[in-house]
């Protein structure tokens, strides 16, 4: 029998909750101190903040405010706990544009979230920051790109962000922070979706700090099948970039009654991975509504929403954690 100083480190994503921790808002940081507090009891040691973009020129405010949440955090208690930064490459501020100016002003701004990482603590950046997330291409024309369009388009987009993930890599590498790229699924995002194309991308990106998340919600939608995938995670453990693993169900809902390939997934995963696994969960929260079209109701939050019948977000928290490490624990005792 595994006992649980040999289970991995598990987080929870803030999506639970919000899209903006709103850090220089001391109202709220008391909310994200209940939260925590209370997630903890659970079993959760860390949890991963989406860092909300912002588009100034100058991102030294920022980077204050989320070093500030990091200090009330600590004067609360909570200075065990540990944290992952979640970031998206927008429109605006996009690494892979064809616009040289463009691409300094988004390697700019991707800086700007590894100094927050680092002023949280935090040693994982992931998420969509080659393309910007749900930004679909179109014709002059405003006809949409699918299929071989959209891949060739992709292609020399893929080329162009190489040299500036690069150069954010090493960047990163100085600040102890890993960089990890996310495969997205098809009706989120243009792309990349699958592994395999994050994998190519990455031969054209010699830092070693910019590796791969893998999130088993898209991998078990856009993903190429179990047998592939323990190359693909064989490859990237070799190569030093399996940098961060996200359990998420497809519907991107209740962990523990989702259809989710937890052994397929888990096994070729626990001998090569020894950082922590995030519990990703989208609440039907309104920033979430429209963009991942959510007809579930949503896991109502304690201290914002009136109870009901339903599932809280809490519950829903702690019934993931149990499936999640009791599926890692079956496996490892397999071992």
């Amino acid at each position: 029998m595994s006992d649980s100083s040999s289970l991995p480190d598990i987080y929870l994503s803030f999506f639970m909750f919000t899209t903006n921790l709103q850090p220089d808002n001391a109202e709220y940081s008391e909310i994200v101190v209940k939260h925590i507090k209370k997630l903890k009891e659970f079993g959760y040691s860390g949890f991963e903040f989406p860092i909300a973009p912002t588009f100034g020129k100058d991102y030294t405010q920022d980077v204050e405010n989320y070093k500030n949440l990091r200090d009330y955090l600590d004067r609360q208690g909570l200075a065990d706990v540990k944290i992952a930064t979640n970031v998206g490459a927008t429109r605006t501020l996009d690494p892979s544009s064809p616009y040289p100016e463009q691409r300094e002003q988004a390697l700019k701004y991707l800086k700007s979230r590894v100094d927050i990482t680092e002023a949280l603590g935090g040693e994982i950046m992931m998420g969509p920051i080659v393309i910007p997330y749900g930004v679909f291409p179109t014709t002059d024309f405003n006809e949409p790109i699918w299929s071989d369009q959209l891949q060739d388009f992709l292609k020399v987009r893929y080329t162009t962000a190489q040299p500036v993930l690069n150069e954010l890599g090493l960047y990163a590498a100085a600040k102890n922070v890993k960089l990890a790229i996310e495969p997205i699924t098809h009706w989120e995002t243009p792309g990349p979706n699958k592994l395999s194309q994050v994998i190519e991308f990455l031969s054209g990106v010699q830092s070693k700090q910019v590796g791969v998340v893998i999130d088993s919600a898209h991998e078990t939608l856009d993903g190429e099948g179990p047998d592939i995938f323990k190359q693909q995670v064989e490859t990237l453990a070799n190569a030093e970039r399996l940098h961060y693993i996200q359990v998420s169900p497809p519907d991107r809902g209740a962990v523990h009654t989702s259809w989710l390939p937890w052994q397929s997934f888990l096994e070729p995963i626990l001998p090569r991975y020894k950082g922590p696994i995030a519990v990703e969960i989208f609440n039907a929260i309104p920033a979430f509504l429209s963009s991942l079209r959510l007809s579930r109701r949503k896991f109502w939050i304690p201290g914002e929403d009136e109870p009901n019948l339903h599932p809280s977000a809490y519950e829903i928290a702690q019934k993931a954690i149990e499936k999640t490490q009791q599926e890692i624990e079956k496996l490892l005792n397999q071992s």
